[in-house]
């Protein structure tokens, strides 16, 4: 049976990098079910948050291929007990009229979303969470209000704790 699988993977900050860890995932056959990356503190290195779906016999595997990349300095597993972790949605939704931006905004408070935008017909919303916290928003959206576009991030996770991931490398 499959599980989720979370991984912090520490690399040179340099182009290239993302193609060829997500070319190591495909070569082997892992779909990447989520993927943010960026800069760390360090601006030598950035920080890859990689979520996939794999058999727990596949876990060591994954990592012993990614630390074979000699662009990967680092790579953690990472799960509720051992880290912190939160998505991004960005989500326009349908309000036209007083009536209705009164409404989203009421149904709002339940969540805090920060409002980013107010048009004529729509509000754009930003919410940060868990990914079952933003599926629970995008539903009670879609079935109170019509969602006209949304963009939404990958998991991104720190370790809980002191320290930082760069501090040894």
């Amino acid at each position: 049976m499959k599980e989720k699988l979370v991984l912090s993977v520490l690399v040179d900050n340099e182009s290239g990098v993302l193609q060829r860890v997500a070319s190591l995932f495909s070569r082997r056959g892992y779909n990447i079910s989520s993927l943010t990356v960026s800069e760390t503190e360090d601006p030598a290195f950035s920080r890859m948050t990689i979520e996939t779906l794999t058999e727990p016999e596949n876990v060591r595997q994954i990592k012993q291929q990614l630390l074979k990349l000699e662009i990967v300095k680092k790579v953690a597993e990472l799960d509720e007990t051992n880290s912190v972790s939160s998505e991004l949605l960005m989500v326009k939704v349908k309000a036209a009229g007083v009536e209705q931006k009164n409404a989203l905004l009421s149904f709002n408070v339940r969540y805090a979303a920060r409002v980013l935008d107010v048009s004529m017909t729509t509000i754009t919303l930003l919410f940060t969470g868990t990914g079952e916290a933003i599926d629970m928003f995008i539903n009670d959206l879609v079935k109170d209000f019509g969602i006209v576009e949304l963009a939404r991030t990958g998991v991104t996770s720190l370790a809980r704790g002191e320290g930082s991931f760069t501090e040894d490398v």
